[in-house]
């Protein structure tokens, strides 16, 4: 994790989670590194790995909250078999896990935080994110779950922390789901996959318009079920 050495430089947070369920890799870290240091917009993007842990993973990202200021905060996390990169829309208040995470913990049925909200919404220009993806050949949709295991963990508790914290009131925040790579893919026949390059392309396009729209577009992404 690279820190910004300006205390008044602006910060793009990008926490990406480490490998889980006995896969080697995480495309959500390998993009957060891969942009570590990168500058968009006057902005220095600083990337965080988050443990697949409940619990710890909101620990790690409070530290990563704190320090100079933050403009943008996104979260990301792996969704095996989905073909795009996905911009979630909402958080659960939530955890409701299938497998265990990482450290054994399998919590079923339990809020996030107790007496919190029943979901929040990304405050991030999700279809306008979206759109440019899209307008620059990179598959990418709006999302209407993150599911129930960490990453709606984490997602929820970054909204949480977005809507009640006054050091926070100017920082926006979401989450994006993101497919697996080639690698992962050739051990799980008929799985969708893309490549690292593209994913890294993908998130350099959405941070731009993430950073200078501030208004999200009104046009349907909808979904029937």
């Amino acid at each position: 994790m690279t820190i910004a050495t300006d205390a008044k430089a602006r910060r793009v947070l990008l926490a990406g989670f480490e490998p889980f369920e006995n896969d080697p890799v995480n495309p959500a870290w390998e993009i957060a590194r891969a942009l570590d240091g990168w500058t968009c917009e006057g902005a220095v993007v600083q990337a965080v790995q988050l443990p697949c842990v409940f619990g710890r993973a909101i620990d790690t990202l409070d530290a990563a909250l704190i320090g100079s200021p933050l403009q943008l905060v996104l979260c990301i996390g792996a969704a095996g078999g989905r073909t795009e990169i996905s911009m979630e829309r909402a958080a659960l208040n939530i955890d409701d896990a299938r497998i265990p995470d990482n450290a054994g913990q399998q919590p079923i049925d339990l809020p996030v935080v107790r007496d919190g909200p029943a979901a929040y919404f990304s405050t991030l220009p999700i279809k306008a994110m979206v759109r440019d993806m899209r307008a620059a050949g990179l598959p990418a949709a709006v999302s209407n779950s993150a599911g129930t295991f960490v990453c709606n963990h984490i997602f929820y508790a970054l909204m949480h922390r977005l809507a009640t914290r006054p050091a926070l009131a100017h920082t926006r925040g979401g989450f994006v789901h993101v497919p697996y790579l080639p690698e992962q893919a050739a051990s799980k026949p008929g799985v969708a996959s893309m490549a690292l390059d593209a994913q890294v392309e993908a998130f350099r396009v959405a941070i731009r318009t993430a950073l200078t729209v501030r208004h999200d577009v009104r046009e349907t992404a909808g979904r029937l079920h």
